[in-house]
């Protein structure tokens, strides 16, 4: 036992003396790191820039992450690490559904016509009154990092920053949609986005889908013609699309379209030249917003407005709310009344352009909305996705804060940053005069009637989806038709036959020769086309189902018949 003691006294004494050098080594080790610390702090305290925590705290190490020992593993005790990883992770908000690939630019918008007798809203109170803004351009069907040179519709959203308020007026680069009912908008969106099976684009679901809606056929027709691909967001025009509404002091209510027209001129990129370049430079449209505003070269926009009268609304020969069909300049001619110009770049892309919210439901007094369906379902659907991406207070980010003192009672919810009124009432009616109703703003009433229920558009007589794009390629001149075709058959070519010739069926009906040229450059017989253009809808789409691909035109008996 005694000896099993002097043994273990001994490997104590050997083990204190190894400890004792160790601990030697290790205070030198740390009076050296201690050295070296503050030689680096004495380093940092000559910079103005120091870095910290989301809590003020400062950061002592940006590179090295806490572990035992050199080559040891990391410990739970490593505070900035977690931190900044954990926000890492966080950093990609959800892109937007739609128009998620976009650039921005800040501006102001002047007042040059005076159109008072229309509309209250101080924005155009007087000749000459200036308004900052800011605009934002995207394509549509692309995701965020999607090239810009893509045939595809372009998103052109503004924000005015008015006296009274955010106005929001999102149109697009067209004067039309693909659809007038937002019942439909999320299978259009399924159609141009990723296939469920083979996550690729897929154009048999967006030619499928197009050529089953024929009030589509406008907004195809100007999609696949010369104005297709934007040569920049600077070089094309911007539409309001819907019809809205303006109030003027007296409580007169006139129908409204908003026309921004390039002072830049009209410029296009064929398929050809959009293929090069995206091959050189996915960001084309973008890079070339930034780059003209550093050097001064402003873009402009002129507004007009189209007006329409209530009682020309009610005698119109259609629909006036339809998003896809336009107003004919020749009956309601366009009228000046400002331009804006975009003359800053944003400072910092993800909290000006990613983080910038729009939608249609913000509106002031003098500017009001219309019973145009598609319109009304954007009112709720834009906000609400805004809440889903950025917050229940995204209002709150100051891209799309208003310009001016708002009392706008919602308290609470994430990322509340304002106060939330502190003590403030918060119910109404209350006995204190707080949250008071400004009753003096509401807008005069809009007479309704009819029954309440489902309605199909394409059962309304006055309903006609093909008159206007046969008006639009009547219009074009022979060069620009020849594109039109050239690129439609360019992009169905690997769409199934039934599709083709359901789509150059739609063409025929709004213009023979469209229809005849499209037929033939998509490989299809032209008489199985015409005979297939005298068919309902619903017959139509049962002629050109997926089960007429094992069918074939008889042009003897006039039917079709199995392979």
């Amino acid at each position: 036992m005694r000896g099993s003691i002097s043994i273990g006294k001994n490997a104590l004494g050997i083990i204190y003396i190894v400890h004792a050098k160790s601990c030697r080594d290790a205070k030198l080790r740390r009076d050296l790191w201690l050295e070296d610390i503050y030689k680096e702090s004495a380093q940092v305290e000559e910079k103005s820039k120091k870095l910290t925590t989301a809590a003020g705290a400062p950061v002592a190490d940006n590179t090295n992450s806490v572990t035992i020992g050199e080559r040891g593993p990391m410990t739970l005790q490593n505070p900035w690490f977690m931190e900044k990883i954990a926000h890492f992770d966080r950093e990609v908000i959800p892109e937007r559904r739609m128009h998620a690939k976009g650039a921005g630019a800040f501006g102001t918008f002047t007042v040059t016509h005076d159109i008072t007798k229309f509309t209250k809203a101080k924005i155009f109170s007087k000749i000459g009154k200036k308004t900052e803004m800011f605009a934002r351009f995207s394509t549509v069907a692309g995701e965020r990092g999607a090239a810009d040179a893509e045939r595809d519709i372009r998103g052109f959203a503004l924000k005015f920053y008015t006296d009274e308020g955010n106005w929001d007026l999102v149109g697009n680069n067209t004067p039309v949609f693909f659809l007038r009912d937002g019942l439909r908008f999320p299978d259009l969106n399924h159609a141009i986005k990723r296939d469920p099976k083979t996550n690729l684009r897929s154009p048999q679901n967006q030619w499928d889908f197009w050529s089953s809606l024929p009030e589509a056929l406008h907004q195809v027709t100007i999609t696949m013609s010369d104005r297709g691909i934007p040569y920049s967001f600077r070089h094309m025009h911007g539409f309001g699309e819907h019809a809205y509404s303006m109030i003027n002091a007296n409580g007169e209510r006139t129908w409204v379209k908003f026309h921004f027209t390039t002072q830049q001129g009209i410029k296009c990129t064929t398929d050809q030249e959009a293929e090069k370049l995206i091959g050189m430079d996915r960001d084309s449209n973008t890079k070339d917003l930034c780059e003209a505003i550093d050097r001064g070269d402003f873009p402009k926009w002129t507004m007009f407005i189209q007006t329409m009268t209530e009682e020309q609304a009610l005698n119109h020969k259609e629909n006036p709310f339809d998003v896809t069909k336009v107003w004919k300049h020749k009956d309601f001619p366009l009228q000046e009344v400002g331009f804006f110009e975009l003359n800053r770049n944003p400072d910092n892309y993800f909290a000006q352009v990613e983080q910038a919210a729009f939608t249609p439901a913000n509106i002031v007094p003098g500017i009001g909305l219309s019973p145009d369906k598609l319109l009304q379902s954007r009112i709720f659907s834009y906000g609400d996705a805004q809440r889903y991406r950025l917050g229940v207070n995204h209002h709150q980010i100051p891209v799309n804060a208003p310009h001016v003192e708002y009392h706008a009672y919602h308290r609470d919810g994430q990322m509340r940053v304002d106060g939330n009124y502190g003590a403030t009432t918060s119910y109404q009616p209350n006995s204190f005069g707080e949250w008071a109703e400004q009753n003096c703003y509401a807008e005069p009433p809009l007479e309704v009637e009819g029954l309440m229920r489902a309605f199909e558009p394409k059962k309304d007589q006055t309903d006609d989806c093909f008159y206007q794009p046969g008006d639009l390629y009547r219009l074009m001149t022979e060069d620009k038709r020849r594109v039109l075709i050239e690129n439609t058959a360019r992009n169905m070519k690997d769409v199934t036959r039934n599709v083709r010739l359901r789509h150059a069926a739609h063409c025929y009906l709004a213009d023979k020769e469209y229809g005849e040229r499209l037929a033939e450059a998509l490989g299809l017989d032209k008489e199985a086309v015409m005979e297939l253009s005298k068919l309902s809808h619903d017959d139509l789409m049962k002629a050109t189902s997926a089960e007429s691909l094992r069918m074939e035109y008889n042009p003897k008996n006039k039917e079709m018949s199995r392979k």
